[in-house]
């Protein structure tokens, strides 16, 4: 190890002599010389802050100069300079042009994840970017200008040799807890001085310093109070699903920066019931990302339309040849870390809302993967998960997830923060009763209707499985504040034939993107048709459909059905008019939804499920969840999109029994079930 370490520094010495070198002047035509001593600069001042924070320098650091350091570090993607930013494909290509913009940009881009690496004292990682830079360069200060296939095989064989080292660590974070970098600053820091926030190296925005300013002005009962509601929920996940918390070591905690306080009281409390914390930031490399999507901590996102222009950026490297190289990658990994995988219990999730709606601008430049690159995807995101479930057993584990405002929300955040805590803590038995009264009249039926009203076209009939023992068995899970936090809806898993028509919603938010006029329609529960009206033309409304709610797949099922049940966050959003801000985990039970996707139970559907009347939810399954037993690549999506019909859209959901008699659970966007009146109260 130390003969490694010692070879890094040399590296790293090596290559820092050369980037100062091209920042001082690059020997290369321009407008190259322009982009490559900008980039060069920046590499500099990651290696100046290196050097200060292993050698402990920023310790002694005021906040106004951690947030000088901060603000410099993320200044040139801000919204306000990202025009001129080579981190915008769009700027890139006109500035550099059409060959060489977009790989330069992502370049730049890939550069930027140095910045955590730099926090965390990753050497190996920071050096290898460099190298990586350099050689890219070099191409430039030939006579002739590289072709774009040259320095795509110059990414691609850097990105393919790295793998091993970036995926192996991305699912060592995973699992492993003497990996503690977020856990000490979390439990060793004093969280009054907010010095502390910037000790991770995220973006630090308003949000995260008055977040922290909040929680810090709030009683210890409350923290308790917020802690408990989310860890018990954790807790109560792995009773009803009869599963053997006794057997688990770590749980993997995922927070928004700002929520320290509660996190640490967290850790206390998973700590009782034996679980250590793994807690990993989300990733900043290409290889290990989602798309936009963080998953992880993180702080304020620096700028969302960077994110989204960079989402498609593993069209570079992405062929066969490279899937099953990380694929390889990835089984050996989780082989290596085994004995942590299997005593892994899943994550607890701390989401935030409030940020204003994100409506991405769609940019030619951007790079898009290609179809053969989608169905690649695809055939990566499944045997992804499949590899992951062999370690990490979908019927062993469990999960749970609550939501806060962040003070974006507006000039109410505090009184729609303590609003939010009551919805998270709503009496869990009332409506543990009044969803049994719905679910006992759902359990009667064979089909559900349900038609929108108020410019909502929604015209959709969800078939119901067969019910054969009602005395022990039901068809929808009554769901509580367990592991969906708040209270608040009955679901199931449709059957798909027989599930037809068109689900319309006039505004939606789904995985923080906007959708106009969202409009799906079902053929035996599988997506035949979809569009929306975000864009100009319909093959841009179907591309970002396609793109962000199907995940690149040709279709997906209707893999839930759900009636919500929670008009206090109903009447919480309409009265704060945030409707549009609220996280899909609370919109979810403001309105019947439907996700597109796999079922709530995937990996998990032999495990048995019951409903604390005692009676066993045996619709875990569909048509295509069932095709694990024959073939489980053709079985799971790796995606699941609840999306909601709020209360003012919502005209009718009535149950149809096998005799053809309509029974009506709600008409106009108010419950009309005798036993359900109670659920009106905060809509008058």
């Amino acid at each position: 190890m130390m003969q490694q370490d010692e070879l890094v520094l040399e590296r790293f010495a090596l290559a820092s002599e050369r980037i100062a070198q091209i920042a001082d002047r690059a020997e290369v035509p321009q407008p190259f010389a322009g982009y490559f001593q900008k980039t060069a600069a920046f590499i500099l001042q990651i290696k100046e802050l290196y050097g200060e924070i292993s050698g402990g320098k920023t310790e002694a650091y005021s906040l106004q100069q951690w947030q000088q350091v901060n603000h410099a570090l993320y200044e040139d993607i801000l919204p306000e300079q990202y025009d001129t930013s080579y981190g915008n494909p769009a700027y890139a290509v006109d500035t550099l042009g059409e060959v060489h913009g977009r790989i330069l940009s992502f370049l730049y881009t890939e550069i930027r994840s140095m910045i955590p690496a730099a926090f965390e004292e990753e050497l190996a990682d920071i050096t290898s970017l460099c190298e990586l830079f350099i050689e890219v360069y070099n191409c430039f200060e030939e006579e002739e200008l590289p072709t774009y296939r040259r320095i795509q095989q110059i990414v691609y064989w850097h990105v393919s040799d790295y793998a091993d080292m970036l995926v192996e660590k991305h699912v060592r974070r995973a699992v492993d807890p003497s990996l503690d970098f977020a856990v000490r600053i979390i439990t060793e820091s004093d969280l009054t001085d907010m010095r502390y926030l910037y000790r991770y190296g995220e973006y630090v925005s308003e949000n995260e310093l008055r977040t922290a300013a909040f929680l810090n002005s709030l009683p210890q009962e409350e923290i308790d109070r917020m802690a408990s509601v989310y860890t018990e929920g954790y807790r109560i996940g792995f009773i009803l699903g009869k599963k053997d918390l006794s057997k688990k070591k770590t749980v993997n905690i995922r927070y928004r920066l700002g929520f320290e306080r509660m996190i640490r009281r967290a850790i206390e409390n998973f700590a009782q019931m034996g679980l250590q914390p793994v807690i990993y930031r989300a990733a900043a490399h290409s290889v290990n990302r989602r798309q936009h999507e963080r998953v992880g901590y993180y702080g304020a996102v620096p700028n969302p339309q960077f994110d989204y222009d960079h989402k498609g950026d593993s069209a570079i490297y992405l062929d066969k040849a490279f899937v099953e190289r990380k694929l390889g990658v990835l089984r050996t990994a989780y082989e290596t870390y085994k004995e942590l995988a299997y005593v892994h219990a899943g994550p607890a999730l701390v989401e935030t809302f409030g940020e204003n709606p994100f409506a991405p601008e769609n940019k030619d430049a951007a790079y898009r993967l290609s179809e053969k690159q989608q169905h690649l995807s695809v055939e990566l995101a499944n045997e992804t998960m499949q590899i992951t479930n062999r370690y990490i057993k979908g019927e062993e584990r469990s999960f749970t997830i609550i939501a806060f405002p962040v003070p974006e929300i507006g000039d109410n955040f505090e009184e729609i923060f303590r609003e939010t805590v009551k919805i998270n803590t709503l009496d869990y038995h009332l409506y543990q009763r009044i969803q049994q009264t719905i679910i006992d009249t759902l359990d009667t039926g064979v089909q559900v209707h349900i038609l929108g009203k108020n410019g909502n076209h929604t015209d959709l009939t969800v078939q119901l499985p067969e019910l054969k023992d009602p005395e022990k068995e039901t068809l929808f899970e009554n769901c509580v504040a367990d592991v969906n936090i708040p209270v608040g809806e009955v679901f199931t898993s449709p059957r798909l034939s027989g599930t037809n028509g068109r689900l319309h919603v006039t505004e939606v938010y789904l995985n923080g993107l906007c959708y106009h006029n969202l409009d799906i329609t079902f053929t035996d529960g599988m997506i035949t048709d979809y569009t929306c009206t975000n864009f100009d033309t319909e093959e841009a409304n179907r591309g970002y459909i396609r793109e962000n709610v199907l995940f690149h797949h040709d279709t997906l099922p209707m893999g839930e059905f759900a009636i919500g049940t929670n008009t206090t966050a109903y009447m919480v959003a309409e009265k704060y008019q945030i409707a549009d801000k609220l996280p899909i985990l609370i919109a979810e039970k403001m309105g019947p939804h439907f996700a597109v996707g796999d079922t709530c139970y995937s990996w998990a559907e032999d495990t048995a499920v019951f409903n604390p009347d005692g009676k066993e939810i045996i619709a875990r399954d569909n048509e295509v969840s069932l095709l694990r037993k024959t073939d489980v690549a053709k079985a799971y999506f790796g995606c699941h999109t609840d999306i909601t019909i709020p209360y003012r859209e919502l005209g009718l959901i009535e149950v149809i029994t096998a005799e053809g008699a309509r029974i009506p659970i709600i008409e106009d966007g108010r419950f009309v079930l005798p036993g359900c009146e109670e659920l009106n109260s905060p809509l008058r």
